[in-house]
Protein backbone atom coordinates (compact mmCIF):
# COMPACT_ATOMS: atom_id res chain seq x y z
CA UNK A 1 0.00 0.00 0.00
CA UNK A 2 1.34 3.43 -0.95
CA UNK A 3 1.77 5.85 1.96
CA UNK A 4 0.76 9.45 1.14
CA UNK A 5 3.77 11.78 1.00
CA UNK A 6 2.60 13.93 3.94
CA UNK A 7 0.35 12.03 6.32
CA UNK A 8 -0.02 12.00 10.11
CA UNK A 9 0.30 8.45 11.44
CA UNK A 10 -0.15 7.97 15.16
CA UNK A 11 -1.18 5.73 18.01
CA UNK A 12 -4.61 7.01 18.95
CA UNK A 13 -7.93 6.26 20.59
CA UNK A 14 -11.33 7.88 20.19
CA UNK A 15 -10.30 10.61 22.64
CA UNK A 16 -6.52 10.84 22.41
CA UNK A 17 -3.44 10.87 20.21
CA UNK A 18 0.03 9.87 21.42
CA UNK A 19 3.05 12.07 20.71
CA UNK A 20 6.67 11.64 21.81
CA UNK A 21 9.32 13.81 23.40
CA UNK A 22 12.76 12.99 24.81
CA UNK A 23 14.32 14.71 27.82
CA UNK A 24 16.93 14.18 30.49
CA UNK A 25 15.95 12.58 33.79
CA UNK A 26 15.61 15.96 35.52
CA UNK A 27 12.62 16.84 33.30
CA UNK A 28 11.25 13.37 32.54
CA UNK A 29 11.06 12.10 36.12
CA UNK A 30 8.96 14.97 37.51
CA UNK A 31 6.78 14.93 34.38
CA UNK A 32 5.89 11.26 34.81
CA UNK A 33 5.26 11.77 38.54
CA UNK A 34 3.02 14.81 38.00
CA UNK A 35 1.46 13.55 34.73
CA UNK A 36 2.20 17.04 33.42
CA UNK A 37 5.32 18.78 32.17
CA UNK A 38 6.53 20.71 35.22
CA UNK A 39 9.71 22.57 36.22
CA UNK A 40 12.50 22.36 35.24
CA UNK A 41 10.64 22.10 31.90
CA UNK A 42 10.62 25.64 30.47
CA UNK A 43 7.37 26.87 28.98
CA UNK A 44 9.16 29.86 27.44
CA UNK A 45 10.95 27.68 24.87
CA UNK A 46 9.42 26.12 21.79
CA UNK A 47 8.76 22.42 22.40
CA UNK A 48 8.49 19.91 19.55
CA UNK A 49 6.11 16.95 19.63
CA UNK A 50 6.25 14.01 17.25
CA UNK A 51 3.50 11.40 16.62
CA UNK A 52 6.01 9.03 14.99
CA UNK A 53 7.82 6.71 17.43
CA UNK A 54 10.54 5.90 14.89
CA UNK A 55 11.15 9.56 14.08
CA UNK A 56 11.60 10.13 17.82
CA UNK A 57 14.03 7.20 17.91
CA UNK A 58 15.99 8.80 15.06
CA UNK A 59 16.05 12.14 16.87
CA UNK A 60 17.17 10.76 20.26
CA UNK A 61 19.29 7.85 19.00
CA UNK A 62 17.11 5.30 20.77
CA UNK A 63 17.48 7.27 24.04
CA UNK A 64 21.28 7.49 23.85
CA UNK A 65 21.86 11.17 22.99
CA UNK A 66 22.83 13.54 25.82
CA UNK A 67 19.79 15.29 27.26
CA UNK A 68 17.44 12.84 25.51
CA UNK A 69 17.98 9.70 27.58
CA UNK A 70 14.34 9.38 28.62
CA UNK A 71 11.54 9.03 26.06
CA UNK A 72 8.03 10.05 27.03
CA UNK A 73 4.79 9.00 25.33
CA UNK A 74 2.34 11.82 25.93
CA UNK A 75 -1.36 11.26 25.35
CA UNK A 76 -3.09 14.44 24.19
CA UNK A 77 -6.77 15.12 23.79
CA UNK A 78 -7.81 15.03 20.17
CA UNK A 79 -9.51 18.40 20.63
CA UNK A 80 -6.22 19.90 21.81
CA UNK A 81 -4.32 18.36 18.92
CA UNK A 82 -6.88 19.78 16.48
CA UNK A 83 -6.46 23.25 18.07
CA UNK A 84 -2.71 23.03 17.56
CA UNK A 85 -3.05 22.11 13.88
CA UNK A 86 -5.72 24.76 13.26
CA UNK A 87 -3.43 27.46 14.70
CA UNK A 88 -0.29 26.32 12.90
CA UNK A 89 1.94 27.67 10.18
CA UNK A 90 4.65 25.92 8.12
CA UNK A 91 8.16 26.62 9.46
CA UNK A 92 9.42 27.23 5.93
CA UNK A 93 7.98 29.50 3.25
CA UNK A 94 5.21 27.58 1.47
CA UNK A 95 4.69 30.45 -1.01
CA UNK A 96 1.18 31.10 0.25
CA UNK A 97 0.02 34.72 0.54
CA UNK A 98 0.76 36.20 3.96
CA UNK A 99 3.04 33.34 5.06
CA UNK A 100 5.51 35.60 6.85
CA UNK A 101 2.76 37.33 8.85
CA UNK A 102 1.13 33.97 9.70
CA UNK A 103 4.50 32.69 10.90
CA UNK A 104 4.93 35.73 13.15
CA UNK A 105 1.48 35.35 14.73
CA UNK A 106 1.16 31.57 14.95
CA UNK A 107 1.94 29.76 18.24
CA UNK A 108 2.46 26.48 16.34
CA UNK A 109 5.01 25.49 13.68
CA UNK A 110 4.70 22.55 11.30
CA UNK A 111 7.61 20.68 9.72
CA UNK A 112 7.46 17.64 7.46
CA UNK A 113 10.68 15.62 7.58
CA UNK A 114 11.54 12.27 6.00
CA UNK A 115 10.06 9.42 8.04
CA UNK A 116 12.64 7.00 9.42
CA UNK A 117 12.96 3.25 9.49
CA UNK A 118 14.26 1.01 12.26
CA UNK A 119 17.89 1.82 11.42
CA UNK A 120 17.24 5.54 10.96
CA UNK A 121 17.16 5.24 7.16
CA UNK A 122 15.11 7.91 5.41
CA UNK A 123 11.83 6.64 3.94
CA UNK A 124 10.18 8.07 0.81
CA UNK A 125 7.39 9.82 2.71
CA UNK A 126 7.20 12.45 5.43
CA UNK A 127 6.52 12.57 9.15
CA UNK A 128 5.14 15.61 10.95
CA UNK A 129 6.83 17.54 13.73
CA UNK A 130 4.79 20.12 15.61
CA UNK A 131 6.48 22.99 17.43
CA UNK A 132 4.51 24.61 20.25
CA UNK A 133 5.20 28.05 21.70
CA UNK A 134 3.39 30.68 23.75
CA UNK A 135 -0.30 29.94 24.22
CA UNK A 136 0.08 26.52 22.61
CA UNK A 137 2.64 25.41 25.23
CA UNK A 138 0.38 26.62 28.03
CA UNK A 139 -2.58 24.69 26.63
CA UNK A 140 -0.39 21.62 26.02
CA UNK A 141 0.74 21.55 29.64
CA UNK A 142 -2.46 22.65 31.38
CA UNK A 143 -5.30 21.38 29.18
CA UNK A 144 -4.36 18.84 26.52
CA UNK A 145 -2.16 16.34 28.36
CA UNK A 146 -4.14 13.29 29.50
CA UNK A 147 -1.29 10.95 30.50
CA UNK A 148 2.50 10.64 30.36
CA UNK A 149 4.26 7.27 30.16
CA UNK A 150 8.00 6.64 30.19
CA UNK A 151 8.75 4.39 27.20
CA UNK A 152 12.54 4.48 27.50
CA UNK A 153 12.73 0.73 28.10
CA UNK A 154 10.82 0.11 24.87
CA UNK A 155 13.32 2.32 23.01
CA UNK A 156 16.18 0.29 24.47
CA UNK A 157 14.47 -3.01 23.69
CA UNK A 158 14.00 -2.07 20.03
CA UNK A 159 17.59 -0.84 19.77
CA UNK A 160 18.97 -4.02 21.35
CA UNK A 161 16.94 -6.22 19.00
CA UNK A 162 18.49 -4.68 15.87
CA UNK A 163 22.15 -5.76 16.26
CA UNK A 164 20.97 -9.02 17.83
CA UNK A 165 19.91 -10.04 14.35
CA UNK A 166 16.17 -10.33 14.87
CA UNK A 167 14.18 -10.24 11.66
CA UNK A 168 12.65 -6.87 10.86
CA UNK A 169 9.04 -8.10 11.28
CA UNK A 170 9.93 -9.32 14.79
CA UNK A 171 11.40 -5.94 15.72
CA UNK A 172 8.54 -4.03 14.10
CA UNK A 173 6.10 -6.02 16.24
CA UNK A 174 7.56 -4.25 19.29
CA UNK A 175 6.59 -0.81 17.98
CA UNK A 176 3.45 1.14 18.88
CA UNK A 177 0.72 0.66 16.27
CA UNK A 178 0.44 3.89 14.29
CA UNK A 179 -2.47 4.35 11.91
CA UNK A 180 -3.39 7.21 9.55
CA UNK A 181 -4.87 9.95 11.68
CA UNK A 182 -8.16 11.35 10.33
CA UNK A 183 -8.15 15.07 9.59
CA UNK A 184 -10.87 17.45 8.41
CA UNK A 185 -10.28 18.92 4.95
CA UNK A 186 -9.60 22.40 6.34
CA UNK A 187 -6.86 21.19 8.66
CA UNK A 188 -5.28 19.14 5.86
CA UNK A 189 -4.94 22.33 3.84
CA UNK A 190 -3.56 24.32 6.79
CA UNK A 191 -0.77 21.81 7.48
CA UNK A 192 -0.11 20.84 3.86
CA UNK A 193 -1.06 17.18 4.28
CA UNK A 194 -1.41 14.95 1.23
CA UNK A 195 -4.63 13.26 0.21
CA UNK A 196 -4.54 9.48 -0.14
CA UNK A 197 -4.69 9.66 -3.92
CA UNK A 198 -1.73 12.07 -4.26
Amino acid sequence: MTVPYRQIRAACTERSITVYQAYDAAIAGPAVAAQRLVAPFKRERMTWIKPSFLWMMYRCGYATKPGQERVLAIELSRDGFAWALEHSCPSHDDRSPGWRERLRRSPVRIQWDPERGLRHEALPYRSIQIGLSGEAVRRYVEEWTLAITDVTELAREVRAALPAGHAEPQVSALLPVERPYPLPEGIMETIGASRACE
